[in-house]
């Protein structure tokens, strides 16, 4: 543990939400030049603890915050109080504005440059914004519109815009949070932002860091606070801990595995037959997926794995190619054709594409349901929630009622909400992206306990993820999408994590082993 001087101390925080606790008594504290990890499962407090922290939530009285020797009744803090105290945010949500440009979002951050009369100086700004893309490799122009930039770089951009008045070496040092900064990040692009944190710690600054990365992120901090249900389970060396033992503080309890065991056969009926399918940057993608069976799809950034799903659920119109569902030819040409057809999708963006936050969970899990309830021109309300009831139940979700919103749930229970959403449907076809991105190891073995048994119901899966392991432990078979086209395929006992990185990162120069 460092003897720096403490950046950050906590005393006593709590905050409750109707029917709910969110945080209770934590006491926490951060030296300065640490890294120091936030860890616990969906719904422990982590994000609670950040928003009150920058001053978005208001902590319930009697807690303490003090920032630099400064020390602040925990619900007085302010987003402006906290800024001028020294703390930086990056939140889980990015808050990036889409409809504007890089160099704009950059200058909401730190005001733009003005010469006389108050006229703005737009060279020194793109000069200025050009130097940050340049650091971050964010891969955009200062013109670039930023709702054109993939997530990882949306969030890239957001940790530039946190760190860009700090970043010199000139500011006063301070306390930098990140809530799940790596989520949606590559390896090269989650790599680059952690030596970023390297280096600021190692210039004075304080970080906390949370991520459901366990491995990544014993590897980089300092020590370790677990939260579990709102209270502070423990606080230790990074180096006193392994993924194991981690785990256990998490969830309370020793978790033998969150991976289930795979099915014991595989129908040899296909449910799903792609030939030729051609669509955005897909050429020629032909494959089958028998029922029963979790197909995985691997491959980087633009490689076609959304495009691939988006299709079959009839978002995005192939351009060739034949797709057949149980022997019947696919014309889905909207998502309520591909619904009627017993296909469900959980897209990869669950807070734009598949998530209401502001309607109560009873809607959230009949939104795709809607026609059961309808019945004389009006809702079974009373039908409505006592279903959601059982599924909340069911998919093991922590929730105090069905009349609870969505947004105040954890983005693990957001996630187990969503897939109850489409498995209350018996799907034939479930197309899965990124299914646990952003979630704890908990929610995880959760998410797929409910999968595994989906599939042994009779349901097909086509599963993209971006984390190789979780794709060679979860699926039966994997295919390897490169440059648009499906560059291999992998059963076991070749299926493992260092045969798909190896495959996934080949040039097309490169012949495929």
């Amino acid at each position: 543990m460092t003897t720096a001087a403490t950046a950050l101390s906590v005393r006593g925080l709590a905050k409750t939400y109707p029917g709910t606790t969110a945080l209770s008594g934590v006491d926490l504290d951060i030296a300065a030049g640490e890294i120091h990890a936030l860890a616990g499962g969906n719904g422990s407090g982590k994000s609670t603890l950040v928003k009150v922290l920058a001053g978005v939530e208001r902590a319930d009285p009697g807690g303490t915050v003090t920032i630099g020797g400064q020390q602040f009744p925990a619900d007085r803090l302010g987003p402006d109080l906290a800024r001028a105290a020294g703390l930086r945010f990056v939140h889980q949500d990015a808050g990036v504005f889409e409809d504007m440009t890089v160099e704009e979002n950059l200058a909401l951050g730190r005001g733009y440059p003005t010469g006389a009369g108050g006229r703005v100086r737009w060279a020194r700004l793109r000069a200025r914004t050009a130097e940050l893309i340049e650091r971050y490799e964010i891969g955009a122009l200062p013109s670039t519109r930023v709702g054109t930039l993939r997530p990882a770089s949306r969030t890239m951009l957001a940790i530039a815009r946190a760190l860009q008045d700090c970043d010199d070496g000139t500011a006063r040092r301070g306390v930098l949070v990140l809530d799940e900064p790596t989520a949606a990040l590559p390896r090269h692009e989650a790599e680059l932002l952690l030596s970023t944190l390297r280096r600021l710690a190692a210039a004075g600054w304080a970080v906390l860091f949370i991520s459901h990365h366990l491995v990544e992120t014993l590897h980089l901090v300092d020590r370790v606070s677990v939260l579990r249900d709102g209270r502070l389970a423990a606080t230790a060396d990074a180096n006193d801990l392994d993924e194991q033992k981690l785990i256990t503080l998490i969830v309370g309890r020793p978790l033998d595995r969150v991976f289930p065991d795979a099915a014991d056969s595989v129908g040899d009926r296909p449910v799903l037959e792609v030939a030729g399918l051609s669509v955005g940057p897909l050429r020629d993608v032909s494959f089958t997926l028998a029922q029963g069976e979790v197909l995985g799809v691997a491959g980087l950034l633009g490689s076609g794995r959304s495009t691939l799903l988006r299709s079959l659920f009839g978002e995005v119109a192939r351009s060739t190619g034949r797709v057949t569902l149980d022997g019947v030819p696919l014309r889905a040409r909207t998502p309520a054709q591909a619904m009627a057809a017993g296909i469900a999708y959980v897209p990869e963006d669950r807070g734009r594409d598949a998530a209401l936050p502001d309607l109560p969970l009873r809607e959230n899990l009949s939104a795709a349901t809607i026609s059961v309830y309808w019945r004389a021109l009006r809702m079974a309300r009373r039908a409505e929630r006592r279903d959601a009831g059982r599924l909340l139940h069911e998919f093991r979700v922590k929730a105090g009622s069905p009349e609870q919103p969505l947004a105040t749930l954890s983005g693990g229970n957001q996630q187990k909400v969503i897939l109850a959403r489409w498995l209350r449907r018996d799907p034939r076809l479930l197309l899965l992206d990124e299914p646990t991105q952003g979630v704890d190891v908990g929610a995880r073995a959760d998410i797929y306990r409910t999968l595994r048994a989906a599939v042994d119901a009779g349901t097909s899966v086509l599963l993209v993820a971006s984390d190789v392991e979780e794709l060679a432990r979860v699926s039966d078979r994997v295919l390897v999408l490169r440059g648009g086209r499906v560059a291999a395929q992998l059963r076991p006992p070749h299926l493992n994590p260092a045969t798909l990185t190896e495959l996934t990162y080949l040039t097309d120069k490169e012949p495929a082993r």
